[in-house]
């Protein structure tokens, strides 16, 4: 099944969507730029919710839901938000159709009775809805901090698509909170970067650095953004989640105000953050080889596929029985277990059936398997084979994929720090930004010379990391003096 795939290093960007589409994670929609989430996509974002809601949970933050569509007006308030957004939002502008005909064909046009007298903006992002509801909701001190988080689909009209990492409409979850000072809105900020690091390295096995964007490449309307970056294997960043301070703009621009124990009227602080669907794109291009997904354990949706082998009817039920017994077994230790008994089809193409969608551990179950009392179990990663005796089964399945989990970690972390460089001059530079992976180099935050460089090398700054000592020196590009190292790379 594999041959279908092309290999990574043919051509990775077919190689990615190959793999996205013959894992069944995704297709492609009759609606261009968009994309269908199949049941194995589904099934992977679902784990990834559930992980995500829990770690916002116990941070306090409860979840909310607001409407998709968003009155122009509100858009307007905040001058960075407008300018960033206006040139990919989806606008409303009626509410029915009119059947007519035109040259001979029967089509639809828009009923020119039925004109909203204020278009409607298909939401690209829901701070200027949400802060609205706030100035209702906020009087008093009392009422702070409010902590929400939301699951919804948002639309950006993209140009250029590809599947999970940039379509017209895609899945995510935006937190909106409202603070009574500025240090507690930096703080929860921070926090929330904290938990997506968190969630990215223990559960999507990623690696990822953590900083500051620079103010060219900060959320429009925002005083700071926070990011996480990850590394993929053809040496390109992906921003895999942001964090929003917003100061007070978006208060202001709404008049979200709060009364405060002496009595006196403040504006609120606001933060926003958010990851997407485009998380399942970056599991992909992370861990998969040139057989399909490798996905971790903690949010695959099949932990562990049973393949039984036989050879005549007999056996068939004599395995298919046992078969069902160790899976019932691991499903009740809390793992997500198939037993796969298709019959028309022979066991190689199962092998590679679930190699293909991912799957994490693979138990092979033959005759001589019953009679012995042990099963076969293959890792995903590295085809590694191990029999586990059934009398314990639950525990050696449940260590090989902790195992697994770690490995995948391992992995992609020496892979990332064998694809970090540090650089001195401006000829390192440009040769390190060509070779790919991250590039970390003494710069001065310029926004004249930020898209100098990314006009020559096709790279950006993709952060400065938090908590690094200062390294004075020459900037790379301009010789300025400068302070620290941002980190650079060619990116998705």
């Amino acid at each position: 099944m594999a041959k279908d795939i092309t290999p990574r290093d043919q051509d990775y960007a077919r190689w990615y969507t190959d793999v996205v589409t013959r894992s069944t994670l995704a297709d492609y929609s009759p609606v261009k730029g968009c994309m269908v989430i199949r049941p194995h996509g589904t099934a992977l974002w679902e784990n990834m919710q559930r992980g995500l809601d829990g770690m916002f949970k116990a941070t306090g933050h409860e979840n909310a839901y607001f409407p998709l569509f968003i009155p122009k007006s509100f858009l307007a308030r905040e001058a960075e938000h407008v300018e960033g957004f206006a040139k990919e939002c989806a606008i409303v502008t009626h509410t029915r159709l009119k059947a007519t005909e035109i040259d001979g064909r029967r089509t639809v046009v828009p009923d020119p009775d039925s004109r909203l007298e204020e278009e409607l903006i298909v939401r690209p992002t829901s701070e200027t809805i949400i802060y609205s509801m706030f100035a209702r909701w906020i009087q008093s001190w009392r009422d702070l901090p409010i902590l929400l988080n939301q699951w919804a689909n948002v639309v950006r009209w993209e140009m250029r698509t590809r599947l999970f990492l940039r379509t017209t409409e895609f899945l995510w979850q935006e937190g909106h909170t409202a603070h009574a000072t500025h240090e507690e809105a930096i703080d929860e900020a921070r926090r929330m970067l904290e938990v997506y690091r968190t969630f990215a390295e223990e559960w999507l096995a990623i690696p990822v650095l953590t900083g500051t964007k620079t103010d060219s490449e900060k959320f429009a309307g925002a005083l700071t953004t926070y990011c996480i970056e990850a590394l993929m294997q053809d040496g390109k960043a992906l921003q895999a989640g942001t964090s929003h301070d917003l100061g007070q703009n978006f208060a202001r621009a709404f008049d979200v105000k709060y009364q405060d124990a002496s009595g006196r009227w403040e504006h609120v602080w606001n933060t926003s953050w958010g990851v997407s669907t485009r998380l399942i794109g970056a599991l992909v291009m992370c861990h998969g080889d040139d057989d399909g997904l490798v996905l971790p354990p903690r949010v695959a949706p099949v932990q562990v596929a049973i393949v039984p082998i036989w050879r005549s009817d007999a056996q068939r039920e004599t395995v298919l029985a046992e078969g069902r017994a160790l899976r019932d077994r691991l499903a009740a230790r809390g793992l997500s277990v198939r037993l796969d008994e298709r019959d028309n089809v022979n066991p190689g193409f199962k092998f590679a059936d679930w190699e293909l969608k991912g799957v994490p551990l693979r138990l092979e179950l033959g005759p001589r398997d019953v009679e012995s009392r042990q099963v076969v179990a293959v890792s995903r990663l590295d085809r590694t084979k191990t029999p586990c005796a059934w009398d314990g089964l639950e525990d050696a399945v449940a260590s090989l994929l902790d195992r697994l989990q770690a490995e995948l970690l391992d992995r992609a972390r020496e892979r990332r720090d064998a694809a970090t460089r540090d650089v001195e001059t401006r000829d390192e530079f440009v040769e390190a930004l060509a070779d790919g992976g991250f590039v970390r180099a003494r710069f001065v935050p310029d926004a004249e010379v930020e898209a100098q460089i990314q006009q020559e090398t096709k790279a950006t700054v993709r952060l400065i990391p938090f908590d690094e000592p200062d390294d004075p020196g020459p900037c790379v590009w301009t010789g300025r003096p400068a302070q620290r190292r941002a980190v650079f790379a060619r990116a998705y």
